[in-house]
């Protein structure tokens, strides 16, 4: 997995540069990324895409747990549309997709009027 870290080191090196200088400047960089999106709704990196911030309506959905209805409330997210350099170097790329972190729904047990248990 990279992270921040990562990214920082492989730069200082290529840089030449300190690993503390460089994280300042990334850590800059993702702030004006974030004050942009926040005060603008929208920033457009050429070359590279767009993030933009759309606000998810109000909705009805169902606690998977309890199969119980619940309300939504609306929301702020954040979406990425990738520029078409950067979609065409993902299509060509030999890019190795971890599976996905998310674990299975726990399943319910439900007891019965008998008092036995039953799923």
């Amino acid at each position: 997995m990279v992270t921040k870290r990562t990214i920082v080191n492989q730069i200082a090196k290529d840089l030449d540069e300190t690993q503390g200088k460089i994280r300042d400047i990334v850590q800059m960089t993702f702030q004006a990324i974030l004050d942009t999106l926040i005060q603008e709704g929208r920033i457009e990196l050429r070359n590279f895409g767009v993030f933009e911030i759309k606000r998810r309506k109000a909705r009805r959905a169902r606690n998977p747990r309890t199969d119980e209805p619940v309300m939504v409330n609306p929301k702020n997210v954040i979406t990425f549309q990738a520029g078409k350099n950067v979609e065409k170097l993902v299509q060509r790329a030999q890019v190795h997709v971890p599976k996905s972190r998310k674990k299975s729904p726990k399943k319910v047990v439900k007891k019965t009027n008998s008092g036995k248990n039953s799923k």
